[in-house]
């Protein structure tokens, strides 16, 4: 039985994903018009862009080390308003010599506050006793989805700087409210390891874990950057049927993710992450062969069903194998978060530039085929702490 204590840290964690959500859209929904803003080649942009992932990755691998010794909340209380911080110079830098370090603070406090969200995220599924990522993980597209709509809603009415930094004073404002009431570091650990010194974590049960998250984002990297180029190009979708192919990915991910924690308990995440990986499959089969629009747009949306499910579950079954609540690996899992990312992207991208969109769609439907023989390592047997 949860007790008030837990109450209260899980709903800071929930402010945490929601302000993580938030500031990520609010930054990535201004690429273009920071690309007008500085005269970027498309190449020039890309190249930029690639700063993000990378330096996350390197966040995300300080945040295991850093949460190790200090615990996730201090990283929390730091990272995070620096992931705010970073968004309002990237509006206001007035060029590419500001812009960059700008993006590379973003990169690393983002990586940062990835891990350690996630971390708080399996400390309250622990003390719970139950699957409750999936709602955090929910709470995240939401807040996405918000930062985005006040993007479009803005539109022109006001300058770029403007619209990037008003939504980063309710970031902060989250941020600094919910940072004191997030666990603390001895709550953090598992109640069996809490005197006892963590031993290490062994790479070999995440290895699944980590591959399935990567393979996760290829796909996502594939649907985000390039699902509209596939609508316009190889089905010659209008200005108004382009988008829709996203807002199904997006809209699918939302609602499963209410659902995921409900359908993890009843039936457990590696026969979830199973069937999540083989929907995921039928939905880039889908788009492969999609002879039509709205046929592409469920096959997007069938995409969105089944990769929701992978990440959530990732963070908690990494949970269950730092059985001394390190963050270790939760850290070396959300890492192939990024190198996901950004093989994808470079994957799809050259497949489709040697052989066509579609021959571009195939990598990710292959990848996530995988996730269905990799799901039994969603259930790995827990890792026990030395005293």
């Amino acid at each position: 039985m949860p007790s008030p204590r837990d109450r209260q840290a899980r709903l800071a964690t929930f402010t945490v994903y929601a302000v993580q959500g938030l500031s990520f859209a609010t930054l990535l929904t201004q690429v273009a018009h920071l690309q007008d803003k500085h005269g970027l080649s498309t190449g020039a942009l890309t190249a930029l862009l690639l700063i993000v992932p990378v330096f996350a990755g390197v966040g995300s691998v300080a945040a295991g080390a850093f949460a190790a010794r200090l615990g996730s909340r201090l990283l929390l209380r730091l990272a995070q308003p620096a992931v705010a911080v970073a968004v309002v110079l990237s509006g206001l830098a007035p060029g590419v010599p500001l812009l960059v370090p700008a993006l590379l603070l973003f990169g690393v406090a983002v990586g940062a506050v990835d891990a350690g969200m996630n971390m708080q995220g399996v400390a309250v599924e622990r003390r719970y006793g139950r699957a409750v990522l999936n709602g955090f993980h929910c709470l995240w597209s939401v807040f996405s989805l918000a930062g985005a709509l006040w993007v479009a809603a803005a539109g022109d009415a006001l300058p770029l700087e403007a619209v990037m930094a008003i939504p980063m004073v309710f970031a902060v404002a989250g941020s600094l409210h919910a940072g004191p009431r997030l666990y603390a570091p001895e709550e953090e650990r598992a109640e069996t390891a809490g005197r006892a010194a963590a031993t290490g974590v062994p790479w070999r049960p995440i290895i699944p874990l980590c591959l399935a998250m990567g393979f996760l984002y290829v796909g996502d990297a594939a649907v985000s950057n390039f699902s509209t180029v596939f609508m316009q190009d190889e089905l010659l979708a209008d200005a108004r049927v382009i988008p829709l192919a996203y807002a199904a990915y997006q809209a699918t991910t939302l609602l499963v993710r209410l659902a995921g924690d409900v359908a993890v308990r009843r039936y457990g995440p590696a026969t979830v992450v199973r069937l999540g990986g083989a929907i995921a499959t039928l939905g880039f089969l889908g788009i492969v062969f999609a002879p039509g629009q709205p046929l592409a747009v469920v096959a997007f949306g069938l995409t969105g069903v089944g990769l929701s499910v992978v990440a959530p579950q990732s963070f908690s079954a990494a949970g269950r194998l730092d059985p001394a609540g390190t963050g270790v690996a939760i850290a070396r899992v959300n890492l192939f978060n990024y190198v996901g990312f950004i093989v994808g992207a470079a994957l799809v991208g050259g497949l489709a530039d040697a052989a066509g969109m579609r021959v571009g769609f195939a990598a990710p439907l292959v990848l996530a085929a995988a996730i269905v023989v990799l799901a039994k390592g969603f259930e790995p047997k827990p890792v026990a702490s030395r005293p």
